[in-house]
């Protein structure tokens, strides 16, 4: 039974563009997947701590020396490696805010980088057999041909990232001008709509 990760990190809820294009991705992954189990991660419900120094200091603590407080610490960040260690596709619905991802997806990201678990001692990715699927909207455009398209972090973070940790199949579904939505020059349904085909493509990535 194939598993499928969504993680989602915009804070408008039904209001979101990316909350729109991954609620597409999840009935098309299903439609294609019958027996496929989805699992959720809403990061605006996780209350996903920052980095502290206690963290940071169970991180780099070898496993047999952790305290039951080290242990606690790191709970909420092993279940969220687990659940990724777990998925056969993770799907990751965000806004881009100042050319970058949420201040709360890049939290996740610092819990999911862990020596030992997702990242090998010596550098190498240990997260392999994956594909990834980004879904991204923003008021700007950053596609091939923009004149903003230098500005287009969120993207190359994103991959830098996943590669990092093993995972190089990896497709973008750009929902550039989202602006345009909220400046009434078009509806919701309609701009989701534009990404549709895109986004039936890749659910249908096995």
């Amino acid at each position: 039974m194939p598993t499928l990760l969504v993680i989602e990190s915009s804070p408008r809820r039904d209001l979101s563009m990316s909350r729109g294009l991954t609620a597409m991705f999840v009935a098309q992954w299903l439609e294609n997947n019958p027996d496929g189990h989805v699992v959720e991660r809403d990061l605006m419900e996780s209350n996903l701590p920052f980095v502290t120094m206690p963290w940071l200091g169970a991180y780099f603590a070898p496993p047999e020396q952790h305290t039951p407080e080290m242990k606690d610490i790191l709970r909420l960040s092993d279940e969220l490696v687990e659940e990724l260690l777990e998925a056969d596709h993770i799907v990751i619905g965000t806004p881009v805010y100042n050319y970058n991802v949420p201040a709360v997806l890049k939290a996740y990201i610092d819990h999911i980088v862990r020596k030992g678990k997702t990242l090998g001692f010596a550098g190498e990715g240990l997260v392999h057999g994956k594909a990834c699927t980004i879904l991204m909207a923003s008021g700007g455009s950053y596609t091939q041909g923009s004149p903003i398209k230098d500005r287009d972090i969120a993207t190359s973070y994103l991959k830098l990232i996943l590669k990092v940790i093993g995972i190089e199949d990896v497709t973008v579904v750009a929902g550039g001008n989202a602006k345009s939505v909220d400046m009434g020059q078009t509806t919701r349904t309609a701009f989701l709509e534009t990404f549709a085909p895109q986004v039936a493509a890749a659910a249908s990535v096995d």
